[in-house]
């Protein structure tokens, strides 16, 4: 095994890095005799370059991108523990960041001398990773700068805001059976200011969400009622607004709550806090997978962990279908009651349930002014009110989600 390979190799936490394409085609060139500049792999780092917002010198920044989201037992520990690390792991961190820091600003030191534009590239998009422009210093600094020890702080610090893994880029996820938490890229980016009336509503869901994140006290909550009123978007915007203390989101469709179990089991070895998303959640008779939530949510011998709420929203206060012929005596079910009973008692394990109705019309006519207000739209509102009445007359009724639809309808038709 050559020189190159021969110090990466000696690593001991950062040993995953070893299997990215990338880096292998680095130590492949380094081991080599350089007669011919590596094409193939500036074609892959300028494709990294512009996925990620890579900037400068995109080999190094690339790397440090690898440390930055690398799971293993150093970010695990960092992110769970809150920066609590025992002496031997960090000994341990501090031996592969000299390793690394060696490797990116002495063995890839060859790379300065190409033409290429590898060295000081800039992408396309002028979205800038925050987290890599605070670590990048600290890795291309002289040792006699910054430490391994002040590296290894730096890091601790990185994993204890941003975590590891999808965790880094992604603020929200989906549950994917297959390969577990998957990162959503396109999020909707509303925000708590976007929302329009409903400010007890609000307010509550703030009040709680806040309680969660200060480790205190907080119930799963249920936002019930009428289609279109902003319960969905009320979880979105929340989450928008507290990721940066830590806050995420986890959607999770009906289909996949026969995984709520092992989604809870994965969700409570993170330090973050976590709100399961189960949007439009409601059930038929014959559909039994509420009965995998019912025992997380209380029941169960597994408590939940104090890192995860569950936060559902239905058009269905009482989620599952019950027929009136549950509530009859003759109906062949010896005991009606209970039958009843079983199918309330998913909505009651709620601590809170914020109920949203249709607005009235004035309700209805101060969200048009306000989102016109948003849009900067100037028609007067004497001439837009008899409009959105009329639009929500041929549509689907009143609702905030209509009053949207009427906002878009006037902007795609001013002239």
């Amino acid at each position: 095994m050559k020189k190159t390979y021969s110090h990466l190799d000696q690593l001991l936490i950062y040993r995953n890095i070893l299997k990215d394409e990338v880096l292998q085609e680095v130590c492949e060139f380094l081991t080599g005799t350089h007669n011919n500049l590596p094409f193939n792999l500036f074609y892959k780092l300028i494709q990294k370059s512009e996925q990620l917002g890579l900037a400068g010198n995109i080999l190094k920044s690339y790397i440090i991108y690898l440390i930055a989201v690398d799971e293993n037992s150093f970010s695990r520990v960092a992110e769970r523990t809150g920066g609590q690390i025992g002496d031997s792991l960090r000994q341990a961190a501090i031996h592969d960041i000299g390793i690394l820091r060696n490797f990116i600003n002495q063995d890839m030191a060859v790379f300065s001398s190409t033409e290429i534009p590898i060295n000081h590239y800039i992408p396309t998009s002028t979205i800038r990773k925050s987290y890599l422009e605070a670590l990048q210093p600290y890795f291309l600094s002289d040792h006699e700068i910054n430490s391994h020890e002040k590296v290894v702080d730096k890091l601790i610090e990185h994993y204890v805001s941003y975590g590891y893994g999808e965790l880094v880029n992604h603020t929200a996820f989906r549950w994917n059976k297959d390969i577990g938490l998957e990162g959503i890229v396109h999020c909707d980016p509303i925000k708590l200011t976007d929302l329009i009336g409903y400010d007890r509503q609000k307010n509550a869901l703030i009040q709680n969400t806040e309680a969660f994140l200060a480790g205190k006290p907080a119930c799963n909550v249920l936002l019930a009622g009428d289609r279109g009123t902003g319960k969905s978007s009320s979880v979105k915007a929340l989450v928008n607004h507290y990721s940066p203390q830590g806050l995420r989101l986890v959607e999770v469709a009906k289909h996949d709550l026969p995984y709520f179990h092992h989604i809870i089991k994965v969700l409570r070895n993170m330090g973050k806090k976590f709100i399961i998303f189960l949007d439009d959640l409601s059930f038929e008779e014959f559909e039994i997978e509420y009965k995998h939530l019912k025992s997380v949510m209380e029941g169960g011998i597994e408590s939940k962990p104090n890192n995860v709420l569950i936060y559902a929203t239905s058009n269905r206060m009482h989620l599952i279908r019950e027929n009136w012929n549950d509530r009859n005596e003759k109906n062949g079910d010896v005991h009606s009651f209970d039958t009843v009973n079983e199918k309330l008692s998913l909505s009651d394990r709620f601590g809170i349930t914020l109920t949203y109705v249709s607005p009235s019309q004035t309700e209805y006519i101060r969200i048009i002014e306000e989102l016109a207000l948003k849009n900067n739209i100037t028609i007067p509102l004497d001439v837009l009110t008899p409009e959105a009445l009329q639009w929500e007359r041929a549509h689907a009724g009143r609702s905030g989600r209509t009053a949207q639809n009427f906002i878009m309808h006037v902007l795609g038709n001013v002239r």
